[in-house]
């Protein structure tokens, strides 16, 4: 079982692509996440012959195979954006991306679905009927744009994250990401990362037995545990069920230990990057140590 589990962080690419590697190295981890260019800007100059060597040299070097690599894309896209102009833009980033991972032999790109930007009274809000109509609206956005992508790259599956619901984001609930992946054109390269921070204060419980195999068992009916395609490990500052974002240390917040052992020892969560992204990097060596130490 610990042999098919594959622990990492989001380490850090500052100064090139192929210091998420070494980063990755240097605490043990069998995964990774990272930025392929810098998530607070929209460009970036393409990938230059030398940082691809490093690159490719670093990663044989590591011993950690592409599929365990999860690459995440720039905070500032929005493929469910209301205006036209912005829609666009992200739509492009969004293509670009693809395409910087393709670069660097990554199958995979992990994103946040998009936000409705609607302000809603608190009526509105309430109202379930008039929400679901807002949300489904933006949801379909979200998949076109996804549509467009794929058709426009090859061989990079777009792997959708599970959010918190803070704000206007969507994607909180199973519901939202199996709605995107109903209308996505090419099933075969549309996954989920599911994040257990965001999963947890979006309102699926995972810290009991029970509590975790309802949640999962809720999953695998709606979205398929065949769709899972990494992993976000963190621990969560706010309680259940908050909606919102603010991850903490494996043990340390309100998730607490118990939810980690059973992923560790759930044959689902087996060949994907498993990635902590807990707020304290300096101990993310003993983090992965510990994941795997309950590993039965």
């Amino acid at each position: 079982m610990g042999n098919n589990k594959f622990v990492g962080a989001h380490t850090s690419a500052s100064g090139g692509v192929f210091n998420a590697v070494n980063n990755a190295v240097d605490i043990g981890a069998k995964a990774f996440a990272l930025f392929t260019k810098n998530q607070k800007r929209w460009d970036a100059k393409p990938f230059d012959a030398k940082t691809l060597d490093m690159w490719f040299e670093a990663l044989e070097k590591s011993g950690i195979q592409p599929k365990h690599i999860l690459p995440h894309d720039s905070y500032l896209i929005n493929l469910g954006h209301p205006e036209e102009e912005k829609l666009q833009k992200s739509r492009d980033a969004f293509i670009d991306e693809l395409q910087r991972c393709e670069v660097l032999g990554l199958d995979r790109l992990n994103f946040h679905p998009g936000s409705h930007l609607v302000k809603l009274s608190a009526k509105e809000k309430k109202d379930e009927v008039f929400l679901a109509d807002v949300e489904n609206r933006c949801l379909d956005v979200i998949a076109e744009s996804i549509n467009i992508a794929l058709d426009k790259t090859s061989n990079v599956k777009a792997v959708i994250e599970n959010t918190a619901g803070q704000g206007t984001n969507l994607g909180y609930t199973f519901e939202h990401l199996a709605y995107i992946i109903d209308k996505v054109e090419d099933k075969s390269r549309v996954g989920v990362c599911i994040d257990t921070c965001h999963m947890f204060v979006a309102g699926y419980d995972i810290r009991t037995r029970a509590a975790y195999d309802k949640t999962w068992g809720d999953f695998d009916r709606i979205v398929g545990s065949d769709k899972l395609m990494g992993m976000h490990i963190n621990d969560s500052k706010p309680p259940l069920g908050s909606k919102k974002d603010r991850h903490h240390s494996i043990g340390e917040g309100e998730i607490g230990l118990d939810a980690f052992k059973f992923i560790m020892n759930d044959e689902r969560m087996d060949d994907i990057p498993l990635v902590l992204e807990t707020i304290n990097s300096d101990i993310w060596k003993q983090e992965i140590e510990l994941l795997y130490s309950f590993v039965e």
